[in-house]
């Protein structure tokens, strides 16, 4: 392990750990694993996309993409705003600013690095399964399109509409719809990674350190653009898994001493009336009740501007979670309307000139917010993560491929197992070392 790039750290125990694909600690503790990486003083490297930051990516080599996010600095939204040091992080297809993330969002981060990790850790296992409400399991359909490695993805039926590629190459994509929401898409994803006799890979979500370290690369494309640390950071949140990726990677960015020694504010929010990160913190609970902060949950998520981040089972207790990023980074939460998101979304579109996805609105709205109540001043550094833009600028330069479903599961009753093990046998022998 002394020679190794990398190794892991149960954020509980302290034990240091090898990488075998490993998502959790081997003692049992309900902790977050954290890459601990040889090289403090990040390189900046050039044409390899988001792999110019390799250093601090828990892979050997690159992949062949462009997906990488752009850091500016605003002069229209934050002299709208009042801000002198508004930075935008901006993940989506702009090509006017050289960014051409063509799944429009930032979890085209976590796909390139969690399909190399699985490849290069996992042994023979080399069929991941990932779920998600649309906008992760299309960018991993999005790398497999580009890349033929395979993927199992399972969405709900509900969100079968967000399963598109930029090419039609879908041979390495076997998608499954679910009769319910994000939620019940994740139950069954772990169900099917069980069945031994498929050698399937659960990707790990929160508890993947590469999906975390991927989405790391804004706040280290950042850091590398403004010349310093911001004194806040926003971001939208359903599960949190980007807000507490920024909180390790800025934590990393002051051991690299370059860029300041003073961790940022983290300020995230979620989008009323499904906010029980929101509704929790709110309370100075360090745990969700469901009780209290789920009520209806079903009728509330239907009513959600951006129901991506509908998450009823976020990371929000455990070791190296959601509320220990924010009691970390003296962070602050806001819960945002619908009506708020909207206002948000048509002003950044006006004064910046790029479309929007609903998630982003969210973090735009809850910046608004924290301006109009003095929590930032105008002078503050700001970075606003906008986490998905440009698919209105997309559709003018490419075709959008739906991709088909193989399956339709019912999220109630029993699994049939069975078939589901028929059905992807085929598939996944055809991928398998």
């Amino acid at each position: 392990m002394k020679n190794a790039k990398y190794h892991l750290r149960c954020l509980e125990c302290g034990q240091s750990i090898p990488d075998r694909y490993t998502n959790t600690c081997p003692e049992g503790h309900d902790s977050l694993l954290r890459t601990a990486y040889e090289t403090k003083r990040i390189r900046r490297l050039s044409g390899y996309g988001m792999f110019n930051y390799i250093d601090w990516l828990p892979v050997e080599e690159p992949l062949p993409i462009n997906a990488s996010p752009i850091t500016y600095k605003s002069e229209d939204f934050g002299t709208e705003l009042g801000l002198k040091n508004l930075y935008i992080s901006f993940s989506g297809y702009w090509p006017e600013k050289s960014v051409f993330m063509k799944t429009c969002t930032f979890k085209e981060l976590e796909a390139p690095p969690t399909f190399l990790r699985a490849k290069e850790k996992a042994s023979s296992r080399n069929v991941l399964v990932v779920s998600s409400a649309g906008n992760t399991s299309r960018a991993f359909a999005e790398v497999s399109s580009l890349t033929g490695m395979p993927v199992v993805a399972i969405v709900p039926k509900s969100c079968i509409h967000r399963m598109w590629t930029s090419t039609g190459n879908h041979d390495g994509i076997f998608l499954i719809s679910v009769d319910g929401d994000y939620s019940d898409a994740i139950a069954i994803s772990k169900e099917i990674a069980k069945i031994d006799t498929l050698e399937l890979i659960e990707e790990g979500g929160v508890r993947n350190v590469a999906r975390r370290d991927g989405m790391g690369v804004v706040e280290v494309e950042a850091a590398f653009s403004m010349k310093v640390l911001p004194d806040y950071y926003f971001q939208a949140v359903g599960s949190g898994t980007g807000a507490i990726a920024a909180w390790e990677t800025f934590t990393r960015l002051i051991e690299d001493g370059r860029f300041g020694r003073e961790l940022p504010g983290i300020v995230i929010s979620q989008n009323l009336p499904f906010a029980p990160m929101f509704s929790a913190w709110q309370a100075c609970r360090a745990e969700i009740i469901a009780d209290k902060d789920m009520r209806n949950a079903e009728e509330a998520i239907k009513k959600m501007y951006a129901d991506v981040l509908s998450t009823r089972n976020p990371p929000y207790s455990i070791k190296g979670g959601v509320y220990d990023m924010l009691a970390n980074s003296n962070g602050k939460m806001y819960g945002v309307t619908n009506e708020e998101c909207r206002i948000a979304e048509k002003l950044f579109e006006s004064e910046e000139g790029i479309d929007l996805v609903s998630a982003a609105s969210v973090a735009v709205a809850s910046l608004i917010k924290a301006v109009d109540e003095g929590f930032v001043k105008n002078e503050d550094k700001i970075l606003l993560n906008i986490t998905g833009g440009g698919y209105k600028r997309l559709r003018e330069d490419y075709k959008m491929y739906g991709i088909e479903e193989r399956m339709e599961l019912k999220s109630s009753g029993q699994l049939p197992l069975d078939e589901v093990e028929i059905e992807l046998k085929e598939f996944v022998t055809g991928f398998m070392k």
